[in-house]
This record gives structure tokens, C-alpha cells and sequence, in this order.
């Protein structure tokens, strides 16, 4: 078993791997206050200026399981270096690009450095004290939101008063700041997986996976019913079910399905899919309501900057609470904290519809879901890695980040599906009507209350256990934390 390091050592190791996750979640938002203007200062289309964005989600969301399982076998702390080297590589494409294609490529290169965060997660576990576990994942798990919340501000006040190549010649630099820290700070841990990287694995994922998104991010925009997104839809599925056949009859597969199988694994990626829906919407809709003009009734008048302050305590507030999380999880079990999570994610949505006409009760109901979302990003790795042997630790938070990027990506084109159908035209621009966005916080609460139906039917553990023996630590090739933890039945 991996010795964990001293106390001292150890927090600031967190700190570093926080901070590298927090700066690989800035990545995401960073480009949103310049949606609108992307069409001109790359000289294209609205529908090509869109790629900017979906190459961020796509390269991300492959990039997490197919990093996390090189992490097991060839050391975490090498692969954060080569995410953080992609992230300033990406970075430093965008700050000389100004055409599509060389732009588009950059953001890919940032989305893979997207896997930091899985990578973080499961080297705590093998430097972290097992009484330090609880907190430091759950504030490795928040980095997610924390970032995404954090650059809004900070990217729109950039974009508005410098050159906008500024917002990537500033990520270059915190990029690099970041892997330095992680080279001075983070150990190396010998792999304990054995093994050959499943290259045919990858590859299937990769494909399967980009149909899918490729069929959910830009339905709205080829036609829900076109041949091209119903086309997509089902390879999608024909190429990932050929996938799964192979993986379970592969020695060395990407993902070990019959460990993701088991109930613990199966119904935590899936509240992560839901969870990953209800966290993404509020970021939809709330700069929307924020920004549209005053004149419509309903609308808030703010620019682009005053939007970001606004939504910015939301990312302090889940910072703040991401220990709360962690000591609820450490007292009653992670299950215990993801069902509060979603429940009070639910509640912030419920929140939303009277307080949807101020912008200090929009900032009240994202605290409140915020709060939400710390609580269940906490609690999901934990239940993971509480249900996985050490070998495959990397691999399943990957997988599990999946999971989140998926629902994130059905969020966006549910919502934008919403208020597209109920929209109204006014001074020749298009917008969504208030009862769009109280259809969408009816969604979105629906949805919180599913993921919390769904950790009800997650078995009961009495305490997380991230120090539990791997295959290779108990030489039986069969243990896991899954089979060795106290798990009464419910």
C-alpha cells in the first residue's frame, strides 16, 4: 500500500492539484464572453465559429477515460505534466490565431487538459492521509466549478477592455505556473497497474463517443430529424456496443466494464450524468436573464462584466462548502452527501422562480445550487474510489468525469432546445420568452430530483475508504475496495 505523505507535505500537494484543476476548468468558460463576437474576429460563420466550442467539449470529454487509464500505467504525475504542457500549448495556438482552423485546434489541446482533474483525484489517493481524503477530493472534484464560475468575470473583463488574444496569452502563463507547481510539489508514485495501453479501446470510445456529442451539441443546429444527427445518433450506438463486446473480452481493457457494472459504479456515473445536467444549466440560463435588455420585462440590463460578477460568488461559495461535504461524507457516507447534493440543487432550482426577476436572486439561487453541486462533486469520486481496486482508480474517475461531460452536453442541447421552441422576436433578434426559462428550471429541478432517486438506490457504506488494497497490494488479483469495505445492503 502507497505510504501517504507527511501532513504538511500533503496540503500542499492538494493546493497544487486543486489549483492545476481549477485552471484546466478556467478553460471552459474562457471563451464565453466572446461567443457572440467569434464570427469576426475569426472571419467565418456563426455555425463554424460554434467548433470553438464543441472541440473544448468533444477532445475533453475522450481525452478523460484514455488519460486516466495511461495514468495508471505509466505514473499520474507524468501524465499531469503532459496535461498541463498541452494546456499551454493549446493556449499558445489561440494567442496567435486569427482564422478558425488554427483557433479550433488550440481548444482541442486545451480540452484534453481537462483530464487533470481525474488525475488529481486518484493521486490523492495514493499521497493523501486517509483522515485527509474526504476534504481534499471533494475540493479537487469542486476545482470543476469553481473555475468555470471563477472565468467568467475574469475572462469578460479581459475581453472588454484589452485585445482578446490577451485571454490566452494569460492562460499560457497560468498554465505554465501550474505545472511547475505540479513538477516542484507533486510526487512521483510508482504505477501499481499492469498491463498494455488497450489502443483498439481507445480508439472505439474515442469514435463512439464523438458521434454521440457530435449528434447532441449540434442537433439543434443541423435539425433534430436531419440525416446527418439521426446518422451520428446511430453509429453512435452501433460503434460503442461493439466497443463494450470487445472491452469485456479484451485482458487489458481501457475501461473494465464489469467493475463499472457493479451497483456502486453504475448508478453513481449515472446520478453523474443528471448531476452534470442540473450544475450546467444554471450556467445557461443565469448570464441569459442577466443580459438581455430591460425593455422585455423580464430581462436585467447588465453587460457582460456586471453578468460575470454576479455569477461569480457562486464559484467562492462552492469552495467554501466543498468541506462541509466531505465531513457529512467522512460522518454518514458519500451516498449520504450526493443526496443532499442533489436535493439542494433541486431546491435552488425551485428557488429560481421567484427570485428570476433581480440579479441578487439570481445570485442567491446559483449560491444555492452551487452549494448543491460542491456537495455532489465531492461525493461521487468517493463512492468511485471506494468501489474500485487502486489500479484502476484513474481510469474510473475518468470515466466518471465522462459521465459529467456527457450530461453537460445533453444539458446544453435540451435547454438551448427550450428556449429556441419558446422564443419571440423582438427589434429583429431573437429571444427566449420568460416562460422558456421557468420550463427550464422546471427541467432542471426535475432532473436534480432524479439524480437524488437515483443515489437512493446506491448501496449504504459506512465510511469511505481510500487507502483500501489494490489487486497488486493483496497479490490475490481479486480484491477490491468494493469487496473489502463494509457495504450493508440497501
Amino acid at each position: 500500500m502507497t505510504a501517504s505523505a507527511p501532513p504538511a507535505r500533503s496540503g500542499a500537494i492538494v493546493a497544487v492539484l486543486a489549483g492545476a484543476g481549477i485552471v484546466a476548468s478556467l478553460m471552459q468558460t474562457l471563451v464565453v464572453p466572446l461567443i457572440g463576437e467569434l464570427p469576426r474576429l475569426l472571419h467565418t460563420s456563426s455555425a463554424n465559429a460554434s467548433w470553438v466550442i464543441t472541440a473544448t467539449l468533444l477532445t475533453g470529454a475522450v481525452a478523460t477515460p484514455v488519460i486516466g487509464r495511461l495514468g495508471d500505467l505509466h505514473g499520474k504525475r507524468r501524465l499531469l505534466l503532459i496535461c498541463v504542457g498541452l494546456l499551454v500549448a493549446g493556449s499558445l495556438v489561440c494567442a496567435v490565431s486569427d482564422t478558425l482552423v488554427p483557433m479550433v485546434i488550440g481548444r482541442a489541446l486545451q480540452g484534453i487538459g481537462m483530464g487533470i482533474v481525474p488525475l488529481g483525484i486518484s493521486t490523492m489517493r495514493d499521497v493523501v492521509a486517509p483522515e485527509r481524503m474526504g476534504t481534499s477530493v471533494a475540493l479537487m472534484s469542486s476545482s470543476l466549478g469553481i473555475g468555470g464560475a471563477l472565468g467568467l468575470p475574469l475572462s469578460a473583463a479581459i475581453a472588454q477592455n484589452t485585445d482578446w488574444h490577451v485571454l490566452f496569452w494569460g492562460s499560457a502563463g497560468v498554465s505554465a505556473l501550474a505545472g511547475l507547481a505540479v513538477a516542484l510539489r507533486v510526487p512521483h508514485v510508482p504505477p501499481v497497474a499492469r498491463g498494455r495501453f488497450d489502443v483498439p479501446g481507445a480508439v472505439g470510445l474515442a469514435a463512439g463517443l464523438v458521434c454521440l456529442l457530435l449528434a447532441v451539441s449540434k442537433g439543434a443546429e443541423w435539425g433534430w430529424g436531419s440525416g446527418t444527427t439521426l446518422g451520428l445518433f446511430g453509429a453512435s450506438a452501433v460503434v460503442l456496443l461493439g466497443w463494450g463486446w470487445f472491452e469485456l473480452r479484451t485482458d487489458d481493457p481501457l475501461v473494465d466494464l464489469r467493475t463499472t457494472a457493479r451497483r456502486p459504479v453504475l448508478l453513481t456515473n449515472t446520478a453523474s450524468v443528471v448531476v452534470g445536467f442540473a450544475m450546467y444549466a444554471q450556467s445557461l440560463i443565469a448570464p441569459q436573464l442577466l443580459q438581455l435588455p430591460e425593455a422585455l420585462g423580464y430581462g436585467l440590463g447588465q453587460s457582460m462584466l456586471a453578468a460575470g460578477l454576479w455569477m461569480a460568488p457562486a464559484g467562492l461559495v462552492m469552495m467554501a462548502f466543498s468541506p462541509l461535504g466531505a465531513k457529512l461524507s467522512a460522518h454518514s457516507g458519500p451516498r449520504a452527501s450526493l443526496l443532499t447534493g442533489a436535493l439542494i440543487i433541486a431546491l435552488g432550482y425551485a428557488l429560481a422562480l421567484p427570485l428570476m426577476d433581480s440579479a441578487p436572486g439570481i445570485l442567491v439561487f446559483c449560491c444555492v445550487i452551487s452549494v448543491g453541486v460542491a456537495f455532489a462533486y465531492g461525493a461521487m469520486p468517493a463512492i468511485i474510489m471506494a468501489a474500485v481496486p487502486r489500479s484502476e482508480t484513474a481510469a474510473a474517475n475518468g470515466f466518471n468525469s465522462l459521465t459529467r461531460s456527457v450530461g453537460i452536453s445533453v444539458s446544453s442541447a435540451i435547454v438551448g432546445v427550450v428556449l429556441a421552441q419558446m422564443s419571440t422576436t423582438v427589434g429583429g433578434y431573437t429571444v427566449p420568452t420568460q416562460d422558456g426559462f421557468r420550463v427550464a428550471f422546471v427541467i432542471s429541478a426535475a432532473v436534480a430530483v432524479l439524480a437524488a432517486l437515483l443515489t437512493l438506490a446506491i448501496p449504504r457504506r459506512t465510511a469511505l475508504l481510500p487507502a483500501a488494497p489494490s489487486d497488486a497490494d493483496t497479490g490475490t488479483g481479486t480484491g477490491t475496495a468494493a469487496e473489502t469495505a463494509p457495504s450493508p445492503a440497501g
